[in-house]
């Protein structure tokens, strides 16, 4: 694995193909950034508002004179978790991703390219609370403007770091034939960069690069003489077009 000149993570891939990862840079995180702020307050204020007026039985939003465990139980505390734990949560279920990075076309890798591992995306949300000063990950974003990497100081903490889902790799979702599973990310991405790279390699390379790709995916390559090259093609295009 290596990074880019042009803020990019080359990784080394088991197929013989570098797979180029671009790196996202603060305006993709911003953009993320502000989807999932609006999310998270949605959803704690949402709670908040229901929970209290039930708990109130009137048309009231203010605590009880008097508050008990239960008001902080039922009301408050809900909602603050899910402001406070919703990109931990959520990043750790959607393995590196969150509403707004999924909008953005964004997701978090370790530095080999990776899924990172819990331990790492909560040292990443911990930093939150350094990023996020003086308002707004102002911090943050002008340690990723200024960084090599785009990275901001929880990215660093955790070897972490945000790249593209689409541009020069391609969509990270690619299906099978009707009623198979979905690829996984990396394979997804080694076809797309063989189907882009495809002229440019030795003709016996690529057909064996080919049919191991096909065979990861659970289909069946045809004969890999001269005659099946262009069938193998096929194979992969139809493979990356099911979405």
């Amino acid at each position: 694995m290596s990074a880019l000149p042009d803020a990019g993570l080359l990784v080394d891939s088991d197929t013989g193909i570098d797979v180029a990862l671009p790196v996202a840079g603060p305006g993709a995180r911003a953009y993320a950034f502000v989807i999932d702020w609006h999310a998270r307050l949605i959803l704690g204020a949402a709670w908040y508002v229901i929970c209290a007026l039930l708990y109130n039985g009137e048309l009231s939003l203010h605590a009880p004179p008097k508050p008990s465990a239960s008001w902080f139980v039922v009301v408050v505390m809900p909602a603050l978790a899910l402001y406070f734990l919703y990109h931990p949560v959520l990043e750790v279920l959607m393995h590196g991703s969150t509403p707004g990075k999924r909008a953005a076309g964004v997701r978090i890798v370790t530095r080999s390219g990776a899924a990172p591992g819990v331990g790492a995306l909560l040292v990443r949300n911990v930093f939150r609370l350094i990023d996020s000063l003086p308002v707004f990950y102002g911090l943050g974003l002008i340690v990723a403007a200024v960084s090599r990497d785009h990275l901001r100081w929880g990215d660093m903490a955790a070897g972490t770091l945000l790249v593209y889902r689409q541009g020069v790799v391609a969509p990270p979702l690619v299906r099978r034939a009707a009623g198979a599973a979905a690829l996984d990310t990396h394979t997804a991405e080694l076809v797309f960069e063989l189907l882009r790279r495809w002229d440019s390699l030795e003709s016996t390379a690529r057909a064996t690069l080919a049919r191991r790709l096909l065979v990861r995916a659970g289909l069946e390559p045809v004969q890999a003489d001269a005659s099946g090259e262009d069938d193998l093609r096929v194979q992969l295009e139809k493979l990356a077009n099911r979405a």
